[in-house]
């Protein structure tokens, strides 16, 4: 008797993984793994030119000092404000702190009188006539004249602080928010008021978003002045500060301490430049995917 021959059986084991391609749960670990070092290249690649710059200058300043045996009072050396700037620590801290409220305070004006004009630019054009013009003139008040005039109105307070803040960072906020409403896609505003949106919703879909990378540009520029402008006002007079601090140390002839409340004055200026993109990144983030898309 014939045997009838068994059924041929098909294997539905899954291929073993090629060699050296190191697999977990979810997949192959390969692309994220390359997707960090592209990361800490980038990091590495943006912040090292400045960087070894520092480096550069800093160890020629020190150099020089030491060998040419130059009087502290008249350069000290960065080892020197290093360790001087420790040592007044507590000091330095005290008056950065005013320093630090009048800039936020200041700065939360310029914010909120920035967005409220340009609005206002945005929507009126005999508003845009009447007072683009006076945006411009109030660039050409020069600080050093008005700020003493401030101390004088209004006290050793916040306030003139404030005052001064807002005068250093309004224009560009106010300037590139109402191009920034500018650049909005016509096409776009067409398409959305065909399909009924009025003209506060147009803005809000349409105008706002576009103005956003304008806004940040005009934010990274101005918040560089920020904390130099409330320095200058407390300069000018205040109780406390690292304006009264300066002056104080100048009239001691204490240069490296002068220097090491002008390394801090810039510590914080560089953080909240930091901080606008890291805000950007937080508030935009298809800015980033365009650019890498732009970039590839």
């Amino acid at each position: 008797m014939d045997v009838p021959a068994s059924p041929s059986v098909t294997s539905t084991a899954p291929p073993a993984p090629a060699a050296g391609v190191p697999t977990t749960a979810a997949g192959p670990a390969a692309p994220r793994a390359r997707h960090s070092r592209r990361r800490f290249a980038a990091l590495l690649a943006a912040f090292w030119p400045p960087l070894l710059v520092l480096a550069l200058l800093v160890g020629g300043w020190q150099i020089y000092t030491t060998a040419a045996a130059v009087d502290p009072t008249v350069l000290p050396s960065p080892a020197r404000i290093v360790e001087q700037g420790w040592a007044n620590r507590a000091d330095l801290s005290a008056n950065t702190l005013p320093t630090i409220q009048e800039t936020a305070a200041g700065f939360a004006l310029s914010f909120v009188l920035a967005w409220a004009v340009a609005v206002l630019l945005d929507f009126s054009r005999a508003a845009r006539r009447g007072l683009y013009p006076l945006l411009v003139a109030s660039q050409t008040i020069p600080i050093v004249a008005i700020a003493p005039l401030l101390i004088i109105w209004f006290g050793f307070g916040l306030l003139p602080k404030m005052l001064v803040v807002t005068l250093a960072t309004f224009f560009p906020l106010a300037a590139n928010l109402a191009a920034g409403f500018a650049s909005a896609d016509r096409d776009a505003m067409r398409l959305l008021r065909s399909l009924g949106a009025g003209r506060l919703r147009t803005f809000r879909l349409l105008r706002v978003p576009s103005a956003m990378p304008y806004f940040f540009a005009g934010l990274r520029v101005s918040i560089t002045y920020a904390v130099v402008g409330a320095v200058f006002a407390e300069y000018a007079g205040a109780e406390s500060g690292l304006g009264i601090y300066l002056q104080a140390q100048k009239s001691a002839f204490r240069t490296d301490l002068v220097l090491a409340a002008v390394a801090v004055t810039a510590a914080l200026s560089i953080a909240l430049f930091a901080a606008t993109y890291l805000l950007e990144r937080l508030l935009l983030p298809w800015q980033r995917i365009l650019r890498n898309g732009d970039a590839s």
